[in-house]
């Protein structure tokens, strides 16, 4: 009997431009896989990235380190991934990526990996391309890029963020590792903030570049000056360096029932392109 190869095999550095080929059909949707396989994820030995082949050319990816994120997949190519996703249930935090290829990765595998603790499966995406400045937008002056020797000062504003947003805190026992993530973000200028009275009040990270695109994460203001107007100007100064610095096209995701934040980020111009989703574990 004669044995099929399978269409489904890990993604090496040989791999890389095909890869990045396939993020480039959508780059709002694939920065973070391509933003991945810009910084090495291919390398060697890597399980990051599976992807799917139609007359060997690359058709479908999927990542599973850490998060489960479907690039260009279908109905076929998700079934052939199911049993390599099911595989990192142990190791997942979340599912996240676009609209309709999260829920139908997740209906294919879901029961294996038991009840997630949040599913938010409206997610608006979010981008612009000019600056909020040049439609008028008020900038506030005193965002900046943090610095490296400002990690510890960052820390706590990232924390917060994060348990907030999540719902559990980022770390439990050391916080090597996460301060570690926080400052590569901030050796790459790429995590922007305003200090006042010797604290982080305003934190909003680019986490992720490529392909000609940036996506904004992190986003977090003090509670106690929520609610005063503020957040418009900081996020329209981090916009505005995110486009001189990074990339020409800025994006995000957000939940669909935070309106305050969709509120301003409508308000500094970013228009609705897509729809994201996340299922956190």
């Amino acid at each position: 009997m004669l044995r099929t190869r399978s269409p489904v095999r890990l993604l090496t550095t040989d791999d890389r431009e095909a890869a990045l080929e396939l993020c480039a059909q959508d780059p709002a949707a694939n920065v973070y896989v391509a933003s991945r396989i810009l910084d090495g994820a291919l390398g060697l030995g890597s399980t990051a990235v599976s992807g799917y082949f139609e007359d060997e050319a690359l058709t479908s990816m999927v990542w599973t380190i850490a998060n489960v994120v479907p690039v260009s997949t279908h109905a076929v190519s998700r079934a052939a991934f199911a049993d390599r996703v099911r595989k990192v249930r142990r190791r997942c935090a979340s599912f996240l990526g676009p609209h309709d290829e999260v829920m139908a990765m997740w209906d294919e595998v879901g029961e294996s990996f038991g009840r997630p603790r949040s599913v938010r499966g409206q997610q608006p995406l979010m981008g612009m391309r000019d600056t909020p400045s040049s439609r008028g937008v008020e900038l506030d002056p005193r965002v900046r890029p943090g610095l490296v020797e400002e990690t510890d000062l960052v820390l706590p504003a990232a924390e917060h963020m994060f348990t907030e947003e999540i719902g559990y805190p980022p770390y439990q026992g050391s916080s090597t590792y996460y301060a570690d993530t926080l400052r590569t973000l901030l050796r790459k200028n790429r995590t922007y903030v305003v200090v006042e009275d010797g604290a982080v009040i305003f934190k909003a990270d680019v986490g992720s570049v490529a392909l000609g695109c940036a996506q904004i994460q992190g986003v977090w203001l003090a509670p106690h000056l929520r609610g005063q107007g503020l957040a418009a100007p900081m996020m329209a100064s981090v916009v505005e360096m995110t486009l001189a610095h990074h990339a020409p096209w800025v994006t995000l995701y957000v939940n669909d029932y935070n309106a305050p934040a969709i509120a301003t980020y409508e308000r500094i111009g970013m228009e609705r392109i897509g729809a994201f989703a996340t299922i956190l574990f």
